[in-house]
């Protein structure tokens, strides 16, 4: 049996997450158009009869401006010491050449794929140049063109994953999907709804803690926490009347429930926190 794990490193916004979404058949991890919307390390855990994949998510690769960014490379770091190969996302339309230097900066000590994304949107010349670019480096084993918001072909893309990976005993259960709680998935799908409904910076300053997730006969309770950094936020986050707050809850509800696939009672909160995203305590309630 083949098994290993295959974690995901790039840029901010190179596709890591929908790339990861589009091999689960499932969402797993939360999908933004804006940059450093993953702040966790997510693994997706793929099982065959012959093989068992352990897929990660990581944060975008970013040089740290608050203790958050630092946990968040934490992640990227964890990622890069356990990993069996690594697959190395790029947008064709990015610069190459700083994505080069990401993954050399990387200095993997494993083989690497390197992933070329969003080809439905380059031209069939520069696809061709991207891969011959990247084919040529030290580091790369391979190379995979796709396109990972219109879809994947599993079989192809697993396959030069499956020729590199060692054979050994599946580490998870066969009915597992992730090892991560149902509460984290949870917060992540409130924290996406911010990100899709609040504009500007606030979703950066925004963490959700989930306080209460109580299983009941009918249906699941669930309390949560949207943290912000001053009052100002906190109105924003509650809008008009609680215009806002009312669309995020019933918004996120939907999620969840499809998630869940239960009925959700969903009650939100806005708590200021100044400069949670730099407090070593505050991070680790909030998960980080």
């Amino acid at each position: 049996m083949k098994t290993g794990f295959v974690n995901i490193f790039g840029r901010p916004n190179a596709g890591k997450s929908t790339l990861l979404n589009a091999l689960m058949g499932e969402k797993l991890a939360i999908v933004s158009h804006k940059v450093q919307t993953t702040r966790h390390r997510i693994k997706a855990i793929m099982t065959e009869k012959d093989y068992q994949i352990i897929f990660s998510d990581t944060p975008g690769i970013i040089e740290p401006k608050y203790k958050l960014h630092e946990k968040m490379m934490q992640a990227v770091k964890s990622a890069l010491e356990d990993a069996d190969m690594a697959l190395l996302i790029v947008d064709v339309n990015e610069s190459w050449e700083e994505c080069d230097a990401i993954f050399q900066a990387l200095r993997l000590k494993v083989p690497a794929l390197v992933v070329i994304n969003k080809i439905d949107r380059a031209s069939p010349e520069k696809i061709r140049e991207s891969i011959e670019f990247f084919a040529a480096k030290k580091y790369c084993k391979g190379t995979v063109t796709i396109s990972a918001t219109s879809g994947i072909n599993i079989k192809n893309f697993l396959k030069p994953i499956l020729e590199i990976l060692p054979e050994g005993d599946p580490f998870y259960n066969e009915d597992d999907i992730t090892d991560l709680p149902t509460k984290f998935f949870v917060g992540e799908m409130i924290r996406e709804k911010i990100y899709e409904l609040v504009q500007d910076e606030i979703p950066y300053h925004t963490a959700v803690q989930v306080r209460e997730f109580k299983e009941k006969t009918t249906l699941v309770k669930i309390v949560a926490d949207i943290i912000v950094h001053r009052e100002t936020q906190k109105a924003i986050i509650i809008g008009d009347k609680g215009s806002m707050i009312r669309k995020l809850g019933t918004e996120s509800r939907k999620d969840i429930e499809a998630f869940l696939q239960q009925k959700v009672f969903l009650e939100l909160f806005v708590k200021v926190k100044p400069k949670w995203r730099e407090n070593e305590l505050h991070l680790k309630e909030y998960g980080y």
